[in-house]
């Protein structure tokens, strides 16, 4: 059943005043992304207040480890749960986000799906595994360039 336009209106809204709220509370802003792949296959999300297919992940809060925030965003946003060790990748600015902020990405491999989230829901609207060959057209650039360098050897870039 599809959401009232308004509310619709109103995630976006209540998502871009959190972002909004971690830029002017931090000096630095941090996030984690997971290439949760297994079997040639990747999850990706759809966010409510952006469009187009997404890695889950989201921002270190605050006393929160790049590794705790890690295993939350997954949880939240794909209902997945390590069964691994994740695989630093890459860490990325992400200038178009803010001139602060950075991405770290993690390859994850050993991992399982217990429960996948409830969805939509204020922050994810979608979340599915896709053949990599396979992507949604709208995959985001950065998503499509994260997966090139994890899977095919492209050299890493400095940016998001």
């Amino acid at each position: 059943m599809a959401e009232p336009p308004q509310a619709n209106a109103f995630q976006r809204l209540f998502n871009r005043a959190l972002m909004m709220h971690g830029r002017l509370s931090r000096s630095m802003t941090l996030g984690v992304r997971a290439a949760l792949i297994k079997d040639d296959h990747v999850i990706l999300v759809r966010h409510s207040y952006m469009p187009g297919w997404y890695l889950p992940g989201g921002g270190v809060e605050a006393g929160e480890s790049v590794h705790e925030a890690l295993v939350r965003e997954i949880g939240e946003e794909a209902g997945a749960v390590l069964s691994g060790t994740p695989q630093l990748f890459g860490v990325y600015r992400n200038a178009p986000a803010h001139r602060r902020d950075h991405v770290t990405l993690f390859v994850c491999r050993d991992w399982h799906q217990p429960s996948p989230p409830r969805l939509p829901n204020l922050e994810i609207v979608d979340c599915r595994l896709f053949a990599i060959d396979n992507l949604p057209e709208d995959t985001t650039v950065a998503t499509r360039t994260r997966l090139a360098e994890i899977l095919d050897g492209k050299p890493i870039a400095p940016d998001w």
